[in-house]
């Protein structure tokens, strides 16, 4: 059954290639986008039915479904457009030889910054699939959370609340959920399926970069430069492998603003209905998209609302309007925020955790102005940093002289970024811990030394360019949400990834903006420039995926390789503490029982449900609700002292007191037998 199931997705991909043609231009990047779109919006909205229905966990009705919903969206796209398809064939073939001849009209400057650009992203590509492949997910959050509400939802049949552990696996949105769960059955559960829209995210987003570069600069040139240039970013790499979410939002960022800007291009009103479906896509995925509404406002204002009469504007938000509300109603609203104005008040979720990471958390506005200002330039310097680099000794020693004149004017300006810390999950350094900055790193050099110079001289006015201005202004508006709507905190490279993806448009400027002109002869500084920064680039690029402590290609730090860790020591990484009584427990516990966890929010439970996913597991502890009767279906109970209190008989299984400098240190786990 698994071939055929895997036959199935196999046809479903083609149907919804054969699909897309019909719905955008002879264009290999917009077609790729309309088929990404189509591809989420289908699967989607079909987890939404099937879990009404609690076939969440059924693979047939999977297989079937996502098929129902391609083809609703097939008829009501041909009734809203003129359908016209062409061979998807014969453009790959045009493309791959304008490809070809591009590549040899480059001059020799350019032809060796692209081949450095090409064939590290090669390299890297190759070295991601692999890790994808062949070693299981194990970042924090999905340990806690994304992975670990994947498992209960299809163990319960349906994505309804049921109360977890850790608040966020019935706060967060489902809709990534629904991908998931569609490509761990669909391939016969394979689990780094789970994987999936993560790597699909990350080539989706760079050619959505590709696409607005070149619309934007008509310089086939300038647009490979962006793309290749946003693919070296060290905080989009490190997502690229993981089950993360913010790397799917921002492809479908990448992809609503392509739209936008292909109907500033056509002023086809087709682009409107797709944009509609992106926002309700982008907005259901996760809540985080509402720090972007300003800066995909200030978008729109340029491609959309800049009209040449009140009449043309009016009929424009004639079409946009509704396919806005429309994909809200599909894609946003059953995900979860409804639900979660019932449950706890409030959209995101209860007030614990409103306070732990939002704005309530500064108290006062005045201390909310003065906070997130600090936290604006606490991000700033965060930017400037060889990441990548500083995964080795000589590239961090070369990163703190480099950032001796920062801390210098810190110091001097008395800012006290480290000591003010009330808006802050973790304070303010200079030196952040390794932790944070080899897992969670932000641009490096190609951010710093291209990207954040050309958003200040198109914010300033100086490019000469009214699309680069709206983008800077949408950019800083980001920036300025991020700041200031959240305490600080040093994991906020990853959320720095949309962002990353406005600002990799201004890197056009380098080849159309008169200043620069980088395919002309002569100007030598600044060719040396870029040169210097794109090498430095694809250095940190290449280090941040081969020293990626959470998944080493090869042994490094005293750590095997990735594809060599035994799995329970791969998934406890970042809790060491907790590696043995987790590892007991896996040893002591069949793979098929029924285990009830008596919990903590912060713990890992999703190692426990062992190497096949196949334990079922009961949390008895929800989020602030108390402890609930252990059921009687359980056959095991494991627990923290913490949580329930130990009793003859319950067998204690060690945690190590000793480690010192741990993010969250373990609790005192115990297992007890109930059968």
């Amino acid at each position: 059954m698994s071939f055929f199931y895997l036959l199935t997705f196999v046809l479903f991909v083609f149907y919804i290639g054969n699909t897309a043609t019909g719905i955008s231009r002879r264009s290999l990047p917009e077609w790729l986008l309309v088929c990404f779109l189509l591809f989420a919006g289908s699967i989607i909205f079909t987890g939404f039915c099937l879990s009404y229905f609690r076939l969440t966990a059924s693979t047939p009705a999977w297989a079937v479904s996502v098929f129902i919903t391609a083809t609703v969206f097939r008829l009501v796209f041909g009734k809203l457009i003129e359908r016209r398809t062409w061979s998807v064939n014969r453009l790959i073939w045009e493309n791959r030889l304008a490809f070809g001849d591009w590549y040899k009209a480059l001059n020799p400057f350019l032809k060796v910054v692209f081949t450095a650009l090409l064939a590290t992203l090669g390299v890297i590509a190759v070295t991601n699939l692999l890790l994808i492949l062949f070693t299981p997910p194990n970042e924090w959050d999905s340990m806690t959370g994304h992975l670990n509400r994947v498992m209960q939802y299809i163990q319960r049949g349906t994505m309804r609340h049921f109360g977890g552990t850790n608040w966020n696996m019935d706060t967060y949105p489902k809709s990534v959920c629904t991908i998931q769960i569609y490509s761990y059955l669909i391939t016969g559960r394979f689990e780094n399926a789970f994987k999936l829209i993560h790597q699909t995210s990350y080539w989706m987003a760079i050619v959505a970069v590709f696409g607005i570069s070149r619309m934007i600069s008509r310089n086939l040139t300038a647009a490979f430069f962006a793309a290749l240039c946003y693919a070296m970013l060290p905080d989009f790499l490190m997502q690229a492998i993981s089950t993360e979410t913010d790397i799917v939002l921002t492809a479908y960022l990448g992809t609503l603003f392509y739209f936008l800007f292909a109907f500033y291009e056509t002023r086809d009103i087709r682009y409107l209905y797709l944009t509609g479906m992106a926002f309700g896509i982008a907005y259901g995925h996760k809540v985080t998209f509402t720090l972007l509404l300003p800066s995909v406002f200030m978008v729109m204002v340029y491609t959309v609302f800049w009209s040449p009469n009140v009449s043309v504007f009016l009929n424009r938000l004639k079409y946009l309007t509704p396919a806005i509300l429309i994909g809200v109603c599909l894609f946003m609203l059953p995900t979860g925020y409804l639900k979660n104005i019932e449950v706890f008040g409030h959209p995101i979720g209860p007030p614990t955790a409103l306070k732990h990471q939002s704005v309530e958390r500064a108290g006062s506005l005045p201390n909310l102005f003065e906070q997130g200002t600090r936290n604006v330039i606490r991000y700033g310097y965060d930017h400037i940093n060889l990441d990548g680099l500083r995964n080795t000794q000589w590239g961090l020693d070369l990163n703190q002289a480099m950032r001796k004149p920062l801390v210098k004017l810190e110091e001097v300006t008395k800012l006290r970024l480290d000591e003010e810390t009330d808006f802050s999950i973790q304070p303010f350094s200079f030196a952040r811990r390794f932790e944070f900055y080899n897992a969670n790193p932000y641009w490096g050099i190609i951010g710093f030394a291209l990207i954040l110079p050309l958003v200040l001289l198109s914010l300033l006015g100086l490019m000469r360019s009214r699309v680069h201005f709206f983008l800077a202004v949408a950019f800083v508006l980001h920036f300025l949400a991020l700041s200031y709507s959240a305490p600080y905190d040093p994991f906020k490279g990853r959320y720095f990834i949309e962002t990353g993806l406005m600002g990799s448009l201004f890197l056009p400027l380098l080849f159309t903006n008169r200043w620069f002109k980088l395919e002309k002869p002569g100007r030598m500084v600044l060719k040396a420039y870029v040169g210097l920064v794109v090498a430095v680039g694809c250095l940190s690029a290449l280090f941040a995926v081969f020293l990626n402590e959470r998944c080493l290609p090869f042994p490094a730090y005293g750590r095997p390789s990735a594809f060599n860790t035994e799995r329970m020591y791969f998934q406890m990484m970042f809790r060491p503490d907790s590696y043995v009584p987790y590892k007991r427990f896996d040893e002591l516990v069949p793979e098929n029982a029924t285990v009830a966890l008596g919990t903590i929010n912060d713990d890992f439970e999703y190692p426990l449900y062992g190497k096949h996913l196949s334990r079922r597991l009961i949390p008895i502890n929800p989020f602030e609700q108390g402890v609930r009767p252990i059921p009687k279906e359980a056959d095991y109970l494991f627990f923290s002292k913490n949580v329930i209190k130990p009793q003859p008989g319950d067998m204690r299984l060690g945690t190590d007191t000793t480690m010192k400098g741990l993010i969250v240190p373990g609790e005192d786990y115990y297992l007890r037998k109930l059968k």
